[in-house]
């Protein structure tokens, strides 16, 4: 069994945020593979299905961002997941937008999601970092935080449905672990402008 995490605010609101690309990316994911309709379970949006003979669980926490940890641990508990079979979707200011990465650990850049995330779930989780880039004049922390809680733009979809298509496209490669594969095949089937 594997648990896919997608990070996010809740609210129409927030939908086209790019905090949000990680819920994006999760419902990506479920409409490719045609999971059943979520259900709002441990503090979040729950689907489950098969994915090549793989359990895959899906989830949205409906806490904010900076409290995303506490319902991700209510699942990982439930379902005896450990932290190694946890996947977390998730915005990524320093990578350029388009761009994408596989890690696994590591720091949290100052990212809530993952703060909290480490603080509940603990170390060892993977990580897809979805590039948002950074905003051009980042003098000051609210030109930053505009900058994540902003809309894509009309113009960020030549690049982002693209992108969000190969990362569903490629998804089983992360349930076989093949986490160097994934990143490969998603960024070399689309093109990064």
């Amino acid at each position: 069994m594997i648990l896919f995490v997608g990070l996010g605010n809740p609210g129409r609101e927030h939908l086209r945020n790019r905090h949000n690309v990680g819920f994006m990316a999760i419902e990506r994911i479920a409409m490719r593979y045609e999971f059943p309709e979520p259900r709002e379970r441990f503090g979040g949006l729950l689907q489950e299905h098969r994915v090549d003979s793989e359990k895959l669980l899906l989830f949205r926490p409906l806490s904010f961002m900076n409290r995303s940890g506490e319902p991700v641990f209510q699942v990982k508990e439930f379902f005896r997941i450990q932290p190694g079979q946890i996947v977390v979707f998730h915005d990524e200011l320093d990578l350029v937008s388009g761009k994408l990465r596989v890690k696994t650990g590591g720091g949290t850049a100052g990212h809530n999601g993952l703060r909290s995330m480490v603080g509940t779930v603990g170390e060892g989780f993977r990580r897809v970092r979805i590039g948002i880039g950074r905003p051009i004049e980042e003098s000051n922390e609210g030109r930053v935080l505009s900058h994540v809680l902003g809309d894509f733009s009309k113009r960020d979809d030549d690049w982002l449905e693209p992108l969000l298509d190969a990362i569903a496209l490629n998804a089983p490669l992360l349930l076989q672990g093949l986490d160097d594969a994934f990143a490969s095949k998603v960024m070399s089937s689309r093109k990064v402008n």
